[in-house]
């Protein structure tokens, strides 16, 4: 169901996308958008247990695109640095695919919810999070990813890199 991927020698094995998805803070979400366009929007994401996690207003493109179809994919790019004297880009990152859903279980939500809000403020107590989830929870909406397929990508300077690395050691 899923293309394989063609250059293998710069694949990620799974423990390293889990690991980008966890310390990234933003990545694109592209869904089936309006006229058969597809839809691409960057937001904040939270990783967890083989599930991406989004916040949302109740309505607009996004939330119709995914009412619409399901199936959609989630990019994260963990490295991206131009190298002008090689003519290329060294870069790492992960893109998953699965289908999404709206969490309509007022549990999960909160759970979902509880987990981003970790993630981007944690330093603040649980009850100062809860604060904030409780105020702004009669406009919030969170979606659930669950990951049927998910490939990593690194530069193949940066696969040459890790084995000398590994020799070196």
């Amino acid at each position: 169901m899923f293309r394989e991927m063609r250059r293998k020698k710069q694949m990620l094995d799974e423990n390293a996308c889990i690991q980008i998805l966890n310390r990234g803070t933003a990545g694109v979400l592209a869904a089936a958008g309006d006229d058969g366009y597809p839809y691409a929007v960057p937001l904040s994401y939270v990783y967890d247990n083989g599930k991406i996690y989004f916040h949302s207003a109740k309505s607009g493109h996004k939330i119709d695109a995914v009412m619409r179809n399901e199936k959609v994919s989630f990019c994260v790019i963990d490295q991206d640095e131009i190298v002008p004297q090689e003519y290329t880009t060294y870069y790492r990152s992960v893109i998953a695919f699965g289908r999404i859903r709206i969490l309509e279980d007022e549990a999960e939500k909160k759970n979902a919810a509880e987990i981003l809000a970790e993630k981007y403020s944690p330093g603040e107590s649980a009850q100062n999070r809860s604060g904030e989830i409780a105020r702004h929870w009669n406009r919030l909406c969170m979606l659930e990813m669950n990951i049927e397929h998910m490939t990593g990508k690194e530069a193949i300077e940066l696969v040459r890199k890790h084995g000398e690395d590994a020799e070196i050691g």
